[in-house]
């Protein structure tokens, strides 16, 4: 048996710069990774799909360049070999950067296998049992498969599998019309795939306000994207050139079908048993607080204890951790305020609640929107679909949440999250000097518009 000071299964977002972290401070830490380092952002999230958004957007805008007098002859096509090969370099460059940061670390062992419980404070690995009285689950999520008439005689897409794609689909049925499926969907109507959406419940990217999910939709459709909303049935088959999607209301003549009906942690096969860890009926680790699990000595970290699912919140749980276990800080997973962002384009940045749960949480509220339309940087770039959003507490005077869909505005949202987090009230954001001109000048005036509600 080997003994460690700690040892982290799972090398995403957060576990790795955690046990950096405690090598720094002279512990002896194992970390666990059953197939790559960098976790879903750097394999098969964030950094290739956003590089593929990238390529996405150079097509779209190459398609519109003769409406700012650019005018390029021939067609515009698509090398989906080399838009594969740019986000898998991308991906590899960010996963060798983490190889070698760990190679250099004195005290840190990189074991690449299937760790599974044996006791509260010991996990087996490669035939090997490994020790250490902290142990850290970093295992991230996979996507969920849902159990449809016919999808197992059909060769599905997930997230994962699609950017592995060096071919242009015909076209690509996407099951799922939330944050992953839409943003697959826009980039491969970008690249010249005839695209259908299809979306069980009522409106896309449910989690939103009714507004926002409907700006959303014109978005979509304005490229051409085929929405279904509101299905009940779905059903796949095979066939002569591609697959058949049966919904109650239509028929889709498919080559490829995506699936994006969301993800579900990579707990089931852990062994959570042996070591007494609960989960709950999603199986995402309890955590309290601190991100400790009920078992002591033992910590959920990222994607796997069902508290955000994001890149940024998988590494803030990292700084909790390290600050209280590290620094001797005291800092709490309810004091995050959750931020996020949609990457289609124009992009969605949301921060704190939606104009629906302020309702429902009996505050006197204020709402404030502003098309984008009317944002002199969306002029000049010829980009004007969306609209911000502001919805502030009418007593306390602090801004309770936003959404701004427009050009940039998965940047623009950090003013609002950074104001959020310090505590600063409207009025006070409200007579600060942007700079002109900037999409983020408008947030002042969209807080002096303000109205109770």
């Amino acid at each position: 048996m080997k003994s460690f000071d700690a040892i982290v299964i799972g090398g995403g977002q957060a576990g790795p710069f955690l046990a950096a972290r405690m090598v720094e401070k002279g512990m002896k830490v194992a970390l666990i990774e059953r197939k790559f380092l960098g976790g879903t952002c750097v394999n098969a999230g964030c950094m290739p799909t956003k590089t593929l958004v990238a390529s996405a957007r150079a097509a779209y805008v190459a398609r519109n360049s003769a409406v700012y007098g650019v005018n390029i002859p021939g067609e515009i096509a698509i090398d989906m070999k080399v838009v594969r090969a740019r986000a898998e370099t991308v991906t590899m460059n960010a996963r060798n950067g983490l190889i070698g940061w760990f190679a250099g670390m004195d005290g840190m062992t990189v074991i690449y296998g299937h760790a599974r419980f044996e006791d509260p404070k010991t996990v087996s690995v490669n035939g090997e049992t490994l020790t250490a009285p902290r142990i850290f689950l970093n295992v991230g999520a996979r996507p969920v498969i849902p159990d449809l008439p016919g999808i197992n005689d059909i060769d599905y897409l997930t997230s994962t599998s699609i950017i592995h794609l060096d071919t242009l689909p015909r076209h690509l049925a996407v099951i799922g019309g939330s944050y992953i499926g839409l943003e697959f969907a826009q980039m491969y109507r970008r690249f010249g795939t005839e695209v259908s959406v299809i979306e069980h419940g009522p409106k896309l990217a449910s989690r939103e306000d009714e507004d926002i999910s409907d700006a959303i939709a014109d978005v979509l459709r304005s490229e051409g994207i085929d929405i279904h909303t509101g299905v009940s049935d779905i059903a796949f088959a095979r066939s002569s050139d591609g697959i058949t999607v049966a919904t109650d209301s239509a028929r889709i003549d498919a080559s490829h079908v995506l699936i994006a009906t969301g993800r579900k942690p990579n707990t089931d096969d852990l062994g959570l048993d042996a070591a007494g860890v609960i989960t709950d009926k999603h199986g995402y680790i309890t955590v309290d607080d601190t991100l400790a699990t009920n078992v002591e000595g033992i910590w959920a970290l990222g994607d796997c204890n069902g508290h955000g699912a994001f890149t940024h919140t998988s590494y803030n749980d990292f700084e909790i951790a390290a600050a209280n276990l590290l620094d001797g800080a005291d800092r709490k997973l309810s004091s995050r305020i959750l931020a996020y962002a949609l990457y289609i384009d124009p992009p969605l940045g949301r921060v704190g609640m939606t104009e629906k749960q302020a309702r429902a949480s009996g505050r006197k509220i204020m709402i404030s929107t502003r098309p984008m339309s009317r944002v002199g940087r969306a002029n000049e770039r010829g980009e004007t679909k969306g609209f911000m959003k502001v919805i502030a507490d009418a007593e306390t005077k602090k801004i309770l949440g936003a959404a701004i869909l427009g050009i940039e505005g998965d940047e623009v949202i950090h003013g609002i999250i950074d104001a959020m987090n310090a505590g600063t009230t409207y009025p006070a954001l409200q007579w600060s000097v942007p700079i002109h001109p900037t999409v983020s000048e408008l947030i002042p005036t969209v807080l002096g518009d303000l109205k109770p509600v």
